[in-house]
């Protein structure tokens, strides 16, 4: 069987990890801050490498779950002078397609493929093998990647090309937060005019602008969960700033995505803690900007 290794055994890695482990592949990780997802791969059977090089070396096919570009293009220098040529590179991170043509091209040059498939869904559905992943790979690197990938991903999208995966995840997030910056304003104006939360909750709530992303940001915004949606505030920044650089390369006016982005840019620049403010905290951002107390 193909050997596989994963950086960035996190909120999203670790349920991937494990369920690439648990169909049978073997697995060789890396630590990073947090020991205690690699030690749990570790007494499930996968193998623990000393450092990013000797992982490359022992594997066929590596992973990775990074925050952005530049942790990902650090992590594509050492494989790309370490692994073997016939080797693939999966990110599963969020990335910048700019760079991600550039990461592609240094791996081709060097025999080794490339597979960008973004990830869709939360950690729960990571843990149960159930993501989404829209996949930017060349047709033969995807057939030979495929059986891997649905051990963790329950729907798979191939989309096109190298960068392909990376351009569609983030239309994807730009809808979802997108999503995001309109329930926070609502909630707003739903508290100030008097109406409240719970009542436009009511109204929304099985309608037909109901959603699953409605549900989860509601999870925290009605139910005071603060773990509802686990994407960061900071995270969100990211995206939507790498979405402006992408339709700023196409020439394409993106009011929009500009008003998304600026949403996330005041909770960040304005306390959002990306390692403990989530998506639908933007909420109580929006409501202090506004004056209300949700408290």
């Amino acid at each position: 069987m193909e050997k596989i290794g994963f950086v960035g055994v996190g909120l999203m890695g670790h349920g991937m990890a494990a369920n690439i482990l648990a169909a049978g592949y073997p697995l060789t990780v890396i630590a990073h801050r947090n020991r205690a997802p690699v030690d749990d791969l570790v007494a499930k059977g996968a193998t623990e490498a000393k450092d990013l090089a000797a992982l490359a070396r022992a594997c066929d096919i590596v992973h990775i779950c990074a925050p952005g570009s530049p942790q990902v293009e650090g992590i594509v220098d050492v494989l790309v002078a370490e692994m073997a040529e016939g080797g693939i590179v999966v990110d599963c991170s969020t990335s910048n397609p700019v760079s991600t043509e550039a990461q592609a091209a240094r791996l081709a040059a060097k025999g080794i493929g490339w597979v960008d498939a973004p990830l869709g869904g939360t950690p729960v559905q990571a843990e149960a093998g159930e993501l989404a992943a829209m996949v930017g790979a060349e047709p033969e690197v995807f057939a030979r990647i495929e059986p891997v990938l649905k051990t963790w991903a329950g729907t798979i999208a191939h989309v096109g090309g190298p960068a392909d995966g990376h351009r569609m995840k983030l239309l994807n997030n730009f809808l979802a937060m997108g999503y995001g910056a309109l329930y926070a304003e609502a909630l707003a104006l739903a508290e100030k005019t008097g109406l409240g939360t719970r009542t436009f909750d009511s109204v929304i709530r099985g309608s037909r602008m109901d959603c699953g992303f409605y549900q989860t940001f509601m999870g925290y915004a009605v139910e005071g969960n603060r773990e509802a949606h686990k994407f960061t505030l900071t995270n969100a920044l990211k995206d939507m700033t790498y979405l402006s650089a992408m339709a700023g390369g196409a020439q394409v006016s993106n009011p929009m995505g500009a008003a998304i982005r600026n949403s996330y840019a005041l909770a960040v620049n304005t306390g959002g803690d990306g390692g403990e403010d989530y998506v639908p905290h933007l909420v109580d951002f929006i409501a202090r900007a506004n004056g209300i107390d949700r408290d």
